[in-house]
């Protein structure tokens, strides 16, 4: 049984809006209840001066036992996992363990979320596609320009999206999803994806992990790319803290 599952998983208490220790995680990130469209809910994690990756390029250096349990209620509360093709080759992204916890959190849904992966190349680690339980398949969201050949690869193992022609619409993207019954979208980043989604008006929530470190100005910021600018404003929904991490919920305003 893997440390976050256990009984000396981290507490988190909160600071606001009303202050009080021992949260219930999950209830506290529970799903507004809309069945009429996909909810999409961002989490990612950066330090306290805005990096959104460590020194190797992933995110460990920014993480810590209590952003790994949060992780892991949020994806057992989640439909689906949404994440961009670099980031799930950067970060070692394979299908979802199963956890303990999950069996409260899933129960009538199946046993882990699916991966969603938006890609172009659908340059995908092999078991990402070949692990997945197949009442859990992984998604591979590509385009119609995406090699044809590796199309059919992937259809071997995953269920293949086609969702724009040169780039992935996030749009045709999110309907997608949601024509398949996963309603509560959790997206793990990358940057660029989860700028592309925001700059689409997309984004009804996100959760942020603020890291107590400081990494300089090497590392990008969670939302970057070549996706014009734009303004989303967000409503400060509670701030948890655990182990020197805050954990902060916004909400589309």
């Amino acid at each position: 049984m893997s440390s976050v599952d256990s009984a000396s998983a981290p507490s988190f208490r909160r600071l606001l809006p009303e202050p009080c220790g021992d949260v219930d995680v999950a209830a506290a990130y529970a799903y507004p209840q809309t069945r009429h469209r996909p909810w999409l809910r961002a989490n990612m994690v950066a330090s306290a001066d805005g990096a959104a990756w460590g020194p190797s390029g992933r995110t460990v250096e920014l993480s810590d036992r209590a952003d790994r349990r949060m992780l892991v209620v949020l994806r057992g509360l989640a439909d689906v996992v949404l994440a961009g093709a670099a980031t799930a080759r950067i970060e070692g992204y394979r299908p979802v363990r199963q956890r303990e916890i999950f069996a409260k959190l899933r129960e009538g849904r199946a046993t882990t979320p699916p991966i969603a992966v938006v890609t172009r190349t659908l340059n995908i680690h092999p078991r990402l596609l070949a692990d997945a339980p197949e009442e859990s398949r992984t998604i591979v969201v590509t385009t119609e320009s995406a090699p044809a050949e590796r199309r059919r690869a992937a259809a071997e193992h995953a269920e293949v999206v086609v969702a724009g022609e040169e780039s992935v619409d996030p749009e045709a993207l999110i309907a997608a999803l949601g024509a398949r019954g996963l309603f509560r979208v959790l997206c793990e980043g990358g940057p660029h994806l989860l700028a592309e989604l925001s700059a689409a008006g997309l984004v009804d929530e996100l959760c942020l992990t603020v890291s107590p470190h400081l990494l300089g100005p090497a590392a990008s910021r969670i939302v970057s790319g070549d996706t014009p600018s734009h303004t989303q404003d967000l409503e400060l929904s509670h701030v948890l803290e655990a182990q020197g991490s805050l954990f902060l919920r916004y909400t589309r305003h």
